[in-house]
């Protein structure tokens, strides 16, 4: 098997925590260098991971010929620049979530990956989830009828961190909506397979006191008529959070907990009525749920995986640039909302 040699900007935080050490799992994989700002973390990383280089900027490791694909995971405002000088050192490129701080910068950087011959994916590793998989084949045969009405959340306690990147607007963009809520609003129209055509959002920054939210809640109508909710904190607890996912039709419902994490985990409880009727006296009769097997693993490890199949192989990239900024423009949509009071139509 064809291994794909792998650079990456940004080796510290969410890379060192979940992606690396997922990538190590991949079988296609090996990683080459690794890169931080600090050289001393540089090189432990690269010690870590027994990688053969580290730098401290990306443009020398852009320059390493042996490197021919990139993992992006540096702050937001980083994004753009480096995805640009990634797409034009021909390096095949997974960057983070949002790949960049606005649309417009967005389908910049998609363009000219393009113009270059590169392929770029982004990293909602949540796709992987063997459930999800699974939740989102149930609703394309149609067992749940049609789709009416759906709710994801995701939180997390993440109170005032001096120097934390993601605490600053002009660094991250957004506060919980952008950080968590990303993952909600991607996964809900991944799962039901039908977009966002109307959003409206409510954001605050309520617990603490840095300049991005730490709550909200978004309501989203989707194309195929059903609606859509979206909660994403900064100011739960994590042992308080249950990470729930319901999706209902009228033929039945999915009720997931668990399942919207960084760890692929959680349960799923799937109910079908195949009787339907209308009762009056609203009698809600048990139905036995159907049995669900998992075959538990890494998401980040299929992550890496699926990209690197689709660099050596061909095969479809799972999560496409294209589909990021689609979700991006849904997040405008939610801050313009809060702005302005108003329900925005896509």
């Amino acid at each position: 098997m064809k291994k794909v040699k792998w650079g990456v900007i940004g080796a510290g935080g969410i890379a060192d925590r979940r992606t690396l050490p997922g990538m190590m799992l991949a079988d296609n994989a090996e990683l080459i260098a690794v890169m931080e700002i600090n050289m001393e973390l540089a090189e432990k990383l690269r010690a870590k991971y027994n990688a053969k280089r580290a730098y401290d900027n990306y443009q020398d490791l852009l320059a390493d010929p042996e490197i021919e694909a990139v993992y992006i995971a540096s702050p937001v405002n980083c994004h753009k620049e480096q995805v640009i000088a990634a797409a034009k050192a021909k390096k095949q490129i997974l960057v983070e979530k949002p790949i960049c701080g606005t649309i417009e910068e967005g389908e910049e950087v998609l363009r000219i990956c393009e113009q270059e011959g590169v392929k770029i994916a982004t990293g909602l590793m949540m796709r992987y989830h063997t459930y999800h998989q699974t939740m989102k084949q149930l609703i394309a045969d149609g067992k749940l009828g049609q789709i009416v009405s759906a709710r994801a959340q995701l939180t997390c306690w993440y109170p005032d961190i001096p120097g934390a990147w993601r605490q600053v607007k002009a660094l991250a963009g957004g506060g919980s909506l952008t950080d968590m809520g990303v993952h909600c609003i991607d996964l809900l129209q991944y799962i039901i397979g039908s977009k966002a055509k109307k959003v409206v959002s409510f954001c605050s920054t309520n617990s603490f006191s840095y300049d991005v939210e730490d709550q909200s809640s978004t309501m989203l109508e989707l194309e195929n008529g059903a609606f859509a909710y979206v909660d994403a904190n900064f100011n739960i607890p994590d042992a308080a959070a249950k990470c729930r996912m319901e999706i209902y039709g009228t033929r039945g419902s999915i009720l997931a907990e668990g399942t919207i994490s960084q760890i692929e985990a959680g349960n799923i409880s799937v109910v079908i009525s195949e009787e339907g009727g209308y009762d009056a006296q609203q009698n809600r009769n048990d139905v036995a749920p159907l049995e669900i097997e998992a075959d538990f693993g890494n998401m980040y490890t299929k992550e890496i995986e699926s990209f690197g199949r689709s660099i050596t192989d061909g095969v479809k990239i799972e999560v496409p640039a294209a589909d990021a900024i689609q979700v991006q423009k849904v997040i405008e949509a939610a801050y313009e909302s809060v702005e302005t009071g108003k329900v925005i139509t896509l």
